[in-house]
């Protein structure tokens, strides 16, 4: 599709009416993902997709789930919702979770380090965020449906610690989701220390690495410092990896919480803010020793922005 622009093989790829869901819009039919990949190779002609890794779970009954780890590298040669082409060089981390049945994807969704690409690019953030807070959002579209629907799943979500199977290395994805439950929804940040080896390594969306595990409690502490009262939802998890020597674990997580903290985004605005997300780690030795976190930082800030117009208006 990409490096060989054979961009109408997505028509062989996804199904009529398969779902795309990202921060920044949502989109529906395999049309739709023809004419944005176009619109994306309009503006960056030499992009090229590195696969990292693939974990994928599920069946042909159930549909089979793919999450891709891509690291994404492309010049700006050409205009796009980002502004005129600056010719600049980038390159950022990219993953798509994808279902598949009978051989078609027919959900998607897709979280790429947005907030790097601009800062790489030189683009300057506060002119894009109040354009994209300005665009319109009916309130009947897939977008406005989806966001309203998935801050009223997560908000259900409880705050009562969850029990941990035998070991991370007998039941990788079941001991994950319950420390993530355990951090984000009960306040055990300490649990990380059962997650994360002392010298695990956090690569995050546009930050530099969170090297230690003190270090990655500070990550989730600066999330949490915005959004005390956040609550997470681990959405899908899976182990088979094509990197076979290794063991490793993709999870899709959604996070929701009220934007009240000082530490990030600016002056609080007391509205809702949605986080979509997907992790890879890698296990060695009983504990994570690294993670690669991928979530759209820009489209959280354009919520932002969003909400501070909207308070004007």
């Amino acid at each position: 599709i990409w490096e060989g622009k054979q961009v109408g093989r997505c028509r062989d790829y996804y199904s009529e009416d398969c779902r795309l869901y990202t921060l920044a819009g949502c989109s529906e039919g395999a049309e739709q993902v023809v004419q944005n990949t176009l619109s994306t190779l309009a503006a960056f002609p030499d992009r090229t997709l590195e696969a990292d890794n693939v974990i994928w779970g599920g069946n042909d009954r159930e549909g089979f789930h793919t999450s891709h780890r891509i690291s994404s590298t492309m010049t700006h040669l050409g205009p796009s919702e980002l502004g005129p082409a600056t010719g600049k060089k980038a390159r950022i981390q990219v993953i798509a979770h994808c279902v598949v049945k009978a051989n078609r994807i027919i959900l998607e969704w897709l979280v790429r380090d947005n907030l790097s690409l601009l800062r790489q690019l030189g683009v300057n953030p506060q002119q894009y965020l109040l354009r994209q807070a300005a665009r319109p959002i009916d309130p009947r579209s897939l977008e406005a449906r989806w966001r309203k629907e998935e801050l009223a799943r997560v908000a259900t979500q409880s705050r009562s610690p969850m029990s941990y199977p035998a070991s991370l290395e007998e039941e990788p994805e079941a001991f994950i989701a319950a420390a993530l439950h355990n951090i984000w929804n009960a306040g055990l940040l300490g649990d990380c220390h059962l997650l994360y080896a002392s010298h695990a390594c956090l690569h995050a969306s546009a930050r530099p690495q969170y090297q230690g595990v003190e270090a990655i409690v500070g990550f989730y502490l600066s999330i949490l410092g915005n959004l005390p009262d956040a609550r997470l939802t681990v959405d899908y998890t899976c182990s088979r990896s094509m990197l076979r020597e290794q063991r490793h674990v993709a999870v899709r997580w959604t996070l929701a919480g009220t934007h009240t903290g000082h530490t990030l985004w600016g002056s609080p605005t007391g509205s809702p803010l949605l986080i979509i997300a997907e992790s890879h780690y890698r296990i060695d030795g009983g504990r994570v020793v690294e993670e690669w976190l991928v979530f759209d930082e820009l489209a959280v800030m354009a919520q932002v922005h969003r909400a501070r117009l909207e308070a004007q208006s």
